[in-house]
């Protein structure tokens, strides 16, 4: 005869509460649509009245996409600690039908700090003068915006310029406690990280401007979010700088290489990192997750170096296979997978391999790119969450 104690018995009560937990999780999936777009250099006062056309037409292709998962690229942090841009995106211009019968769409966001137009105090640009004041803000650069941008850690003519948003349905949740972010990690502590160097090998940077350079030219950081079944998705966003604008020397191209080589690294769980609270280490494995947003790198054109997106992003095998989301919609001189309208490919939405993906795109409204609100198309994937 087998006596089973009060206290044995609640402790196979709860054995067999987590085990029903853990089964429930597993047999009820959940189906996501997940969309990064680059929405082009959206300001604080682009959004102080609900009448941009430009935004309007942004806010009807959301409407008409419809994600339960979105990361905005380039909407800027506003500095006046207020309603963030990105509450005031989806209150103004999501919240409202914008024609043709489309349906508002509400949105929970998350707005991480951005290095973007925070000065380093250094020359980064190596000009001969350091540029610490904060240019009259215009609709095109100039030359004091570019002096002042090419001296901060991500540049931007002011800062939050060209930062991200994170949003979500409100029946999902942002664990916002447990968010990580990596905006103060340092670019000289990644392994086999890539220095610029001049023609004769020196180094570009300083000694005291590298012990100094933070990696992220805006932020890299995984927002886990809280799913029906239970099921935590964790989003990696970020928004490494453009392998270009640079010398010969390359810096923004090795930067590009390394913000992106980072993803890699997290995602490898590698123990060198820490983020900016501290903790060590990467991504927990069996952890799902989407890599999301502008990594300005294509896999097999333009000038990324080592076409970092298909030797160390793309060739994971904690990745799901790719589903080269592509476009119906024919443009000129573009290919079906590009996602900008410089031709080429650098919007991403990679999720891990244990997710299915059931469908994916590259939203395209018409056959003239001049006439689309952005620079950047969206990239969507239909996706099952175990």
């Amino acid at each position: 005869m087998i006596v089973i104690k009060p206290h044995h018995l609640l402790v196979l009560i709860t054995f067999c509460m987590i085990g029903q937990a853990a089964i429930a999780a597993q047999n009820n999936p959940v189906a996501l649509r997940i969309a990064t777009f680059n929405v082009e250099d959206v300001r604080s006062s682009d959004l102080d009245t609900p009448d941009n056309p430009r935004l309007k037409q942004i806010a009807a292709i959301i409407q008409r996409m419809r994600p339960n998962v979105l990361l905005l690229s380039e909407i800027a942090i506003r500095q006046d600690n207020t309603q963030t841009n990105a509450d005031r995106f989806v209150e103004l211009y999501l919240g409202v039908s914008q024609g043709d019968g489309l349906r508002p769409i509400a949105f929970d966001t998350y707005t991480p700090a951005s290095n973007t137009g925070i000065h380093s105090g250094f020359d980064l640009d190596n000009s001969g003068a350091i540029t610490t004041s904060i240019p009259e803000q215009t609709p095109m650069q100039t030359d004091a915006g570019r002096a002042y941008g090419n001296d901060c850690f991500g540049f931007g003519i002011f800062p939050g310029q060209y930062a991200m948003a994170l949003l979500v349905n409100p029946k999902l949740t942002i664990q916002t406690e447990q968010i990580r972010t990596f905006q103060e990690f340092l670019w000289k502590d990644l392994p086999n990280h890539h220095t610029p160097t001049n023609l004769d090998g020196s180094a570009w940077y300083s000694p005291e401007e590298w012990d100094a350079f933070r990696l992220s030219s805006k932020n890299f950081v995984d927002a886990p979010i809280l799913l029906p079944n239970g099921s935590t998705l964790h989003a990696l966003i970020s928004h490494p700088t453009p392998p270009a604008f640079d010398g010969r020397e390359g810096r923004n191209k090795h930067r590009n290489h390394d913000e992106i080589m980072l993803i890699r690294n997290y995602i490898d769980n590698n123990q060198d990192l820490y983020d900016d609270q501290g903790r060590i280490g990467g991504l927990e494995a069996g952890s799902s997750f989407v890599i999301m947003g502008d990594l300005n790198a294509d896999p097999s054109d333009g000038s990324s170096l080592e076409l970092v997106m298909v030797t160390k992003i793309l060739t994971s095998k904690r990745l799901a296979k790719d589903a080269f989301p592509s476009s119906d919609i024919v443009i000129d001189r573009l290919d079906q997978t590009d996602t900008a309208r410089f031709r080429l490919r650098v919007d991403y939405v990679l999720p891990s391999r244990d997710i299915t993906i059931t469908k994916s795109g590259v939203w395209r409204m018409n056959d003239s790119e001049t006439e689309f609100p952005s620079d950047h198309f969206p990239v969507w994937i239909e996706a099952i969450v175990p």
